[in-house]
């Protein structure tokens, strides 16, 4: 399946994770692919893996890396992009106590602030009928003291999606969110949680989940990639959870 051929599509924060396992998927299905990512070694990874994918360093958290971001996506898709994953994120998770400026300053930059700026200066460079995705957190709506900071940031995501998709629709522009549970990935350590004590969150997670496990990348990639294709066409201003069922109503 080709869904994607001829299509030119950038990804944020796609060197690990659900942002590189979406990349994979894309380029399978013929997708071009324009990939930012922060830690060389990463990026590198992705290169070779990906060789024919453009992958670039832009670091979200900078405010001046958005013009480097919209002048690599002019030079990579001079007619137009379309589709965009706005997909780079960190989360740190504190007791209340632990809180300081710095710990909020940082999940502004890069979950709230960088994704929002990054929308509204790509936005012209997006095709009619383009997509653009945005990336939640399953923590929402919940009431864990320690996610309280990132949990906040990513409730504004969600707010931002539908402002944005109503904005943007007179362009036939979907924008929507993939929001993921619990996922395997190097999340947790980029936040500075050891070996050990994810080892126990994903098992008592795992044990709270309906389907049984914590997630895969590549689930929530195969949710991204349908967001991102012509298969959700009248689909916009939504939130798709990929978390097995464990934040069903």
């Amino acid at each position: 399946m080709n869904r994607f051929q001829d299509r030119k599509i950038l990804i944020t924060g796609a060197t690990s994770g659900i942002g590189k396992a979406t990349a994979e998927r894309l380029a399978r299905e013929g997708a071009s692919l324009l990939l930012t990512g922060h830690s060389p070694d990463h990026i590198e990874a992705t290169r070779q893996a990906l060789p024919d994918a453009k992958v670039i360093a832009n670091d979200a958290a900078k405010i001046e890396a958005i013009d480097d971001l919209v002048a690599a996506a002019k030079d990579f898709a001079p007619d137009g992009l379309d589709g965009v994953f706005l997909n780079a994120g960190y989360g740190s998770f504190r007791d209340l106590s632990e809180i300081d400026p710095g710990h909020i300053e940082k999940h502004f930059d890069i979950d709230l602030r960088a994704p929002i700026l990054q929308a509204k200066a790509l936005e012209p460079l997006v095709k009619d009928g383009g997509k653009m995705l945005l990336i939640g957190s399953g923590t929402v709506g919940g009431n864990r003291p320690d996610t309280l900071v990132y949990s906040a940031m990513k409730a504004g995501i969600r707010q931002a999606a539908r402002s944005f998709a109503s904005e943007y629709a007179s362009r036939g522009i979907c924008v929507n969110v993939v929001t993921p549970g619990l996922t395997d990935t190097g999340f947790h350590t980029r936040g500075g949680m050891g070996e050990e004590e994810q080892k126990q969150y994903k098992n008592k997670v795992a044990g709270m989940v309906p389907l049984g496990r914590i997630g895969e990348p590549e689930d929530v990639a195969g949710v991204a990639c349908f967001l991102l294709s012509d298969d959700a066409n009248y689909v916009t201003g939504a939130e798709l959870r990929v978390d097995g069922g464990l934040t069903m109503l």
